[in-house]
């Protein structure tokens, strides 16, 4: 008949097999307590139901990221030759994780300073010249000075004077033009060094290090690959510090503060499990998501034992104060989807199936009720209880 029943009428409610749970487990208790214990009063500790400022709490949910990350990518144009780590490795800044094939940037580099050391060479040459045309020029003038003198007494003819004259024009253009010389020498040091300096930065290319202490979550090349520049080759990330990004609606944006401390549970695994850790609202996006209508809330972890990038996580945030009708926590019994609580009527312990949402009485309790805080398990429906103390 009840398997006909319930075929009918789709299914006794959770709330009737809570309660016949409930009945026996107090029959139970109530079998292995003898008719002189049930006229013992049980003591027990009660607290009132009482109207409060409750603060209202919105969760948002998101994902774990580190809060420093980084991808390796190529700056040239070579096939990767070496990758010295794997996914899950740890890495120290300045490590060498990825070397590509750089012997065409290495004799480029070679190159390049043979031109420099040549440049280098060029300047000590045009040194030479410019002391010889300054010696020629010395010799010049005072041959030009001798000659106008033994012009001027008439022992020197006009010719000579112009052929000294001349020879003495000669040597300034070549002291000019060795100056000229020098100079330019002078450049091309300059140029080739800030060749040479480019090419030994450019054969650096092929070596790629960490730029900080991290661990390397993804490989994405194996060796043989032709790497472009741009192209990723590794992620790291930095473990040190993890924070959570979620989405809130702008409708609520408005209740989080910069700053403020957010409770975050955390999916430890299977099972269900979950972690609370306690973070802080280090940054609220001020540009709203056009498609969502919602901005980006990063919440930094203060415990980061465990973390892990994409781990899922929700941020419980603390809105507006309200009053509500609320009982202490640990009066609160949970059997299955049924709430209940011990309520103290006239010295007598009645258990009373209530509606809550954390502490806060939803149905079931009306203001001023004393309710049994931590109920020991000899306190069953109809026992008789001495106060021993309030809450």
């Amino acid at each position: 008949m009840i398997t006909e029943r319930r075929t009918r009428r789709g299914g006794v409610s959770a709330v009737l097999v809570a309660l016949v749970a409930i009945a026996q487990a107090t029959c139970s208790r109530s079998s292995d307590t003898t008719r002189a214990d049930v006229g013992t009063p049980v003591p027990v500790t009660v607290a009132k139901v009482a109207m409060t400022d409750l603060a209202d709490t919105f969760e948002a949910g998101g994902v774990v990221q580190a809060r420093i990350a980084a991808t390796v990518t190529a700056r040239i144009l070579a096939p990767v030759r070496e990758i010295r780590v794997a996914a899950g490795d740890r890495v120290r800044a300045g490590q060498v994780v990825v070397v590509l094939d750089g012997s065409d940037l290495a004799a480029h580099a070679r190159s390049a300073r043979a031109v420099a050391q040549a440049a280098g060479q060029g300047v000590v040459a045009a040194a030479a010249e410019q002391q010889a045309a300054a010696a020629a020029l010395a010799l010049a003038r005072a041959t030009y000075d001798r000659t106008a003198g033994l012009e001027a007494k008439r022992s020197a003819t006009r010719q000579e004077l112009d052929e000294a004259t001349a020879a003495l024009r000669a040597a300034e253009a070549r002291v000019a033009g060795a100056a000229a010389r020098a100079q330019q020498a002078a450049s091309s040091v300059d140029s080739a060094s800030a060749a040479s300096e480019a090419a030994g930065a450019t054969e650096a290319f092929a070596l790629l290090a960490a730029p900080f202490d991290g661990i390397v979550t993804e490989k994405l090349v194996d060796p043989g690959t032709m790497a472009a520049p741009g192209m990723p080759l590794l992620r790291l990330e930095d473990t040190r510090g993890y924070r959570l990004e979620v989405r809130v609606d702008e409708s609520r944006v408005s209740q989080i503060r910069q700053g403020a401390s957010v409770s975050v549970a955390l999916d430890a695994g299977a099972g269900g499990a979950t972690t609370t850790v306690a973070g802080t609202a280090a940054e609220i996006s001020r540009a709203v998501d056009a498609d969502t209508r919602a901005f980006l809330v990063k919440i930094a972890l203060s415990d980061t034992a465990g973390l892990r990038s994409g781990m899922f996580g929700r941020a419980r945030f603390a809105g507006a104060a309200r009053r509500a009708l609320t009982v202490p926590a640990s009066a609160v019994l949970r059997h299955g989807q049924v709430t209940s609580v011990f309520v103290v009527e006239k010295g007598v312990a009645r258990v009373r199936l209530v509606n809550m949402r954390d502490r806060e009485v939803l149905a079931g309790l009306s203001e001023g009720e004393s309710v049994v805080v931590d109920p020991s398990s000899e306190l069953t429906d109809g026992r008789t209880v001495s106060e021993g103390g309030r809450q």
